[in-house]
């Protein structure tokens, strides 16, 4: 068992040193880093409460005491992003568990049981058939702006493309000898589906839930904007961007540092998952 263990532990300590051997990956990986532990030390490293009004300090132009300047209500930009951060990473976070969990077992029932690949494969492609803003909209109005709400609906829309992925994998992996092997000793069926195939599809997961990490973000960013996501009284991304549009004039940098920080959270992710799919597919290692 130690053997094992050893094997694994140097497997991953060998995936991301290939990782930081990548410029681009490097970089997305350490500008995550940074993203990620500013907004969890929010509390102990922004220098402002995010709700501290300060109206003689109202749209104030980037300085020493303000670094990413003031809004409309004289609120600290710099405060407000790390917390908004916060918010918005977390949704991310939960999207992704939501849609791993909803997203895995629909795809192992619907390639492992011939019987149910029809019926969930339609389910699957009737949700993709909307437009995932328009859903997350729709599905939001229905259940009420909340960040619970926006998590479930966010979820409901990304589900389908992690079924399909996991649907694809799995429709390939039961057709190998090993879990023909498997059927022929009588092992469990869920035996089969968590030891010979859901181990087997830790790669194609890992890189669509870095894709749905990117896209979940961006989402509650939009519906944010839009009005329809979480409360305004919660600082997002989004909703700063929003509440910044009509002083784009006179104070373009409201709007510029919550842009920028989305921006630079969803490419850093794209291009992780970039590496990570360049390096645990086989086949394009190879031609690496």
């Amino acid at each position: 068992m130690s053997s094992i263990a050893v094997a694994r532990h140097s497997r991953h300590d060998s995936l991301m040193w290939q990782l930081m051997s990548r410029p681009t990956t490097a970089i997305a990986l350490i500008l995550l880093a940074v993203i990620v532990v500013s907004a969890v030390l929010a509390p102990w490293v922004a220098p402002f409460s995010p709700s501290q009004l300060a109206i003689m300090q109202r749209l104030k132009s980037p300085e020493a005491t303000h670094l990413f300047g003031t809004d409309e209500l004289g609120r600290d930009i710099f405060s407000r992003m790390l917390f908004a951060g916060q918010t918005s990473l977390s949704v991310g976070i939960s999207v992704v568990v939501f849609t791993s969990v909803t997203g895995v077992l629909l795809g192992l029932l619907a390639g492992y049981f011939r019987a149910l690949d029809a019926p969930i494969s339609r389910l699957i492609d009737a949700m993709m058939a909307f437009p995932d803003i328009l859903l997350a909209i729709a599905l939001v109005a229905a259940l009420g702006p909340s960040a619970t709400n926006v998590v479930i609906a966010l979820g409901i829309v990304y589900t389908p493309r992690m079924a399909r992925v996991i649907r694809a994998s799995t429709l390939v992996i039961r057709e190998l000898p090993y879990v023909e092997a498997a059927k022929a000793l009588a092992v469990p069926t869920p035996v089969i589906l968590y030891r010979h195939i859901l181990r087997n599809l830790t790669s194609p997961l890992l890189v669509q839930c870095t894709f749905i990490f990117a896209n979940a973000i961006l989402a509650e960013a939009g519906l944010s904007f839009l009005g329809v996501g979480i409360s305004p009284d919660i600082p997002t991304w989004g909703t700063m961007i929003s509440q910044g549009r009509q002083y784009i004039d006179q104070a373009g940098w409201i709007m510029l540092f919550p842009g920028v920080a989305i921006v630079i959270t969803v490419l850093s992710l794209q291009l992780l998952g970039d590496g990570l799919r360049d390096l645990l597919d086989p086949r394009l290692s190879k031609g690496a």
